[in-house]
């Protein structure tokens, strides 16, 4: 994929993220570097101006893979909030700060375990904190 899509991001996810970028002290230096360029690119809105199919921060985001129909569900959250589920992702990992921002219906190309990439669609927004009212810094 050679065109990454648009992205938005709400501005209380940018300000907490800014603030964690801040607090991590020089640690996850590559990390950090991949999730300012998505940033960088967003268009903010306001947490209550969020549409509802957009990935923000404490999603849970239902994919699906191309190449095997198979459905996942994974959580965004923030490193300090991930816990060793199978069921999160931490904002710090390459498809974590990759996916901020998505809408369904968006692909995104996820590395497989031994190499390679699997290609998988953005299925469903299943919980959204913004959706639920949930606009708490």
């Amino acid at each position: 994929m050679s065109k990454k899509p648009n992205i938005t991001v709400s501005s209380i996810d940018l300000a907490r993220l800014e603030k964690m970028i801040d607090s991590l002290d020089g640690q996850h230096i590559a990390e950090i570097d991949d999730l300012m360029t998505e940033l960088e690119r967003a268009k903010i809105l306001p947490p209550e101006q969020m549409p509802a199919n957009i990935v923000t921060m404490n999603s849970t985001v239902r994919f699906k893979v191309a190449s095997s129909d198979k459905e996942f569900s994974l959580t965004l959250v923030y490193p300090q909030n991930h816990n060793g589920d199978v069921g999160q992702i931490s904002i710090l990992a390459p498809v974590g700060s990759a996916l901020l921002g998505l809408k369904e219906g968006d692909e995104i190309e996820w590395p497989k375990p031994g190499g390679g990439q699997l290609l998988v669609k953005i299925i469903a927004v299943e919980y959204q904190p913004e959706r639920a009212g949930e606009y708490h810094l």
